[in-house]
């Protein structure tokens, strides 16, 4: 069983940073793609940056790009998400998901985070 475990959430002003983090549970890191979903009130869940399995590969998503940043520390085990020039359309419920597969495209994860709140105050 993959257990994924999101943090750093809050609430923060618009042009500001947060970073979040998920720890993984197992040593899944190479072993499953990861990638962050966000979900805004009323709104689906979308895919907002991931890594290949290997970590070769990345995506974002058109409206983070250049502000957003995925990263991974094997050795801990953890996947984070550094947020910068935070608006207020960035506000959601953010979740760490892990997939099967190996590159980035047609990511549907098969474990989900419990979710983390962030909230940009304009």
């Amino acid at each position: 069983q993959v257990q994924l475990v999101e943090s750093g959430g809050g609430l923060v002003q618009a042009g500001g940073s947060l970073t979040l983090s998920c720890a993984a549970a197992g040593g899944i890191l190479g072993t499953y793609r990861m990638g962050w979903f966000r979900q805004a009130p009323g709104k689906e869940r979308v895919f907002v940056a991931g890594f290949s399995r290997s970590g070769g590969s990345t995506y974002y998503e058109d409206s983070v790009k250049g502000r957003f940043t995925i990263s991974r520390d094997n050795a801990k085990n953890m996947v984070s998400l550094q947020m910068n020039s935070l608006k207020s359309e960035d506000t959601a419920v953010y979740y760490c998901a892990a997939s099967y597969g190996s590159g980035i495209a047609n990511f549907r994860p098969d474990y989900w985070g419990q979710g983390t709140q962030v909230t940009v105050s304009s």
